[in-house]
Order: structure tokens, then sequence, then C-alpha cells
């Protein structure tokens, strides 16, 4: 092959990122406002056999030209990952559902099953829930196990809208011998709250496949944490828990306790930022104690806990020879509280796993 022909080969698979079945324009900032404006891009998808991965993410599209890029997706039967984060930058908010719908309605008549779904960082509200509603419920989302929404602004109602098609994903799926088993959920910072986690947990509760659940940042209070502490316990293959930036306060965090007593593969425990507070740290230092072996990560930093709590939580570890990190920064600890905490865990010979304190 001739110099010039191999260097227009690799900026070609530079430009389009394909790799193991999949088409990459990630990042690329193009403005996609019309058919015209992805006429090459429909061309690529369309000559690409075997297309199983789609990255639009860092690129803004507009209902005409997302209704070109379906038409183009009509046949891609083998598509299994979608990654259509960061998509809508610039674009009103009633433009996103139809663009939304569109791509939808191609991926459920190629007859795709899809894998893996983000839409993170489109800040689609609960009509983007709307948008992409009718593709949940839908055959091709039977095969998911991958559901990223995180910074979507989804609100109370998004987040029971989209519960509502989970729960009836996994009866519709179930009734047809394949049940929905949906591994990975993303969605922080969604302001989803006390109704819309509650919501969300009842079909988490049904769904019971999950292993990593991700929702930071969404104004949930003890209500909601309770609610997805029974939740969590229908879900023993969990892995990761991550509830970063929510609040607690001492009944949240007795509930979530609870729930730690029933998850024997967990991980990584976010709590961060949650004010569990001395009472509630003290009841998941006794579930730590009691259980989770192969726990890696800890983090209960900015929760309002007490010398005497962070140093329960200290004790708590001691036997987790998996354990990799524990952060108890910005508590109300103390200088002499921060010196006794170091010592606790060099004591244990774990003082390299102690996170800093301040």
């Amino acid at each position: 092959m001739a110099t010039d022909d191999v260097a227009q080969l690799a900026d070609s698979l530079a430009k389009t990122g394909v790799e193991d079945g999949e088409l990459s324009y990630k990042g690329q900032g193009r403005k996609l406002d019309d058919a015209q404006s992805v006429e090459e891009m429909v061309k690529e998808i369309q000559d690409f056999e075997g297309l199983q991965a789609l990255r639009l993410e860092g690129n803004t599209v507009g209902v005409e030209a997302a209704r070109a890029i379906a038409k183009a997706l009509e046949t891609k039967s083998a598509l299994k990952r979608c990654y259509w984060s960061d998509m809508f930058t610039g674009r009103l908010r009633s433009e996103i559902p139809p663009a939304l719908n569109s791509l939808g309605d191609a991926l459920m008549l190629a007859g795709a099953r899809l894998t893996v779904l983000d839409l993170s960082d489109n800040a689609f509200g609960p009509d983007g829930v709307k948008g992409i509603e009718n593709l949940l419920k839908s055959s091709t989302c039977y095969t998911l196990q991958e559901l990223r929404l995180n910074n979507c602004g989804m609100g109370i109602g998004g987040g029971k809208i989209l519960a509502a098609a989970l729960i009836y994903n996994h009866k519709k799926s179930s009734a047809e011998g394949s049940p929905f088993s949906l591994k990975v959920f993303v969605a922080g910072r969604n302001r989803l709250e006390n109704d819309g986690a509650t919501a969300l947990a009842q079909a988490f509760k049904l769904i019971g496949s999950m292993e990593e659940v991700h929702m930071p940042q969404n104004g949930i209070n003890h209500a909601g944490v309770t609610a997805l502490a029974e939740a969590m316990q229908h879900n023993p293959g969990l892995r990761i828990l991550n509830l970063n930036d929510n609040t607690f306060t001492e009944k949240g965090a007795i509930a979530m306790a609870q729930a730690l007593k029933h998850l024997r593969s967990i991980q990584v425990i976010n709590f961060g930022d949650c004010l569990v507070r001395p009472e509630g740290a003290k009841a998941i230092a006794a579930s730590v104690s009691e259980g989770l072996p192969i726990l890696k990560e800890l983090n209960l930093s900015y929760g309002e806990i007490t010398e005497d709590a962070a140093l329960v939580v200290a004790q708590a570890v001691k036997d987790k020879d998996q354990l990799e990190k524990l952060d108890l920064n910005g508590n109300c600890i103390g200088e002499d509280g921060c010196r006794a905490l170091k010592v606790a865990m060099e004591a244990m010979n774990m003082s390299e796993l102690l996170g800093s304190l301040r």
C-alpha cells in the first residue's frame, strides 16, 4: 500500500474512531442542524457493516439532523451501545424530545438489542424522559445493562416516568421469558428528590440485578434514602453504591446500614457529604464490621461525624483485607481526634488507607 494511502486510512480511522464495531464522532463539536449537515455521517453509518456502537457525544444535534441519522439506523440491527451524552448543547428544550423519539423509533424498527444507553449531560428535563419512554418500554431495551442519565435535570416528574418505564420493561420482558436485568444505573444531579427516588426504588426492588447505583446530588433526604435502602436489599449483587451529597440524617443512615447487612458483594460505599451523623456512622460501622468481606472503599466524609464515631468506623474496617481507602475527611473530629484516628489506623497497619483529614 502506498504511503499516501496508509496516511489516508489512518486519518479516516482517527476521524471516525472505528474499533470493534464502533463508529465514533466523539468530541468533534459538530453543529448538526439539518439533513444536509449530516449527509457524510449518514453515509458512513449506512456503509458500516455490523455497527455495534455509535458515539455522538460532544456534538449538537437538531431535530432534522436526528431524523436523518435515525433513518440510517433503521437497518442497524446489530447496534448495542449508544453513547449519546452531551448531544444537545445550545438546543431548545423543545427540540430534544422529538430528536430522541426519532432515534428511539429507528432502533426499535431495526430490532436492535441495546446493552448500553448513555444520555448523560443532556439537560432535557421530564420531557426528555418522555422522549425515550417508548424505547425503554420496548424489546430493544429488554437486554439493556447500563443506563446512564447523569446530569439531565429529570426532576421528580422525570424520575417517575423513568421508573414506570423500567417497571413496565421488567414485567413485559419477564412475561416473554427474558427478564430485564439492568446492572448499572447512573443518575446524579437530576433533582429527583424523595418522590423521584422512591419511584425508582420500586423499580430497583423489582429488577433485583443491580450492580452499580450512582445517584449523587439529588436532594434526597431520609424518606427517599430509606426507600432506596429497602430496594437495595433485593439486589444482592450490588458492588457500588454512590449516594454522595444527599441528606441521610440518622434515620436514613440507620436504614442504609440495615440494607448493607444484605449486600455481601459490595465493594464501594460512597455516603460522603450525606450528614450521616454519629449514630448513623456507628450503625454503618456495625454493618461493615459484621459483613462486607470484599469492601474496597468507604466514604463517610463531611457527615458531621464526631471523634468517637469516627474511631468506631476505623475499628470496623480492621479485618477488611481488600480495603483500599477509608475517607473520613471534613467531619467534626478536631485536631486531637484526627491524631487519635491516625494512631488507630497505624495500630492496625492501615494508616496508608486513610484519606486526608482536616
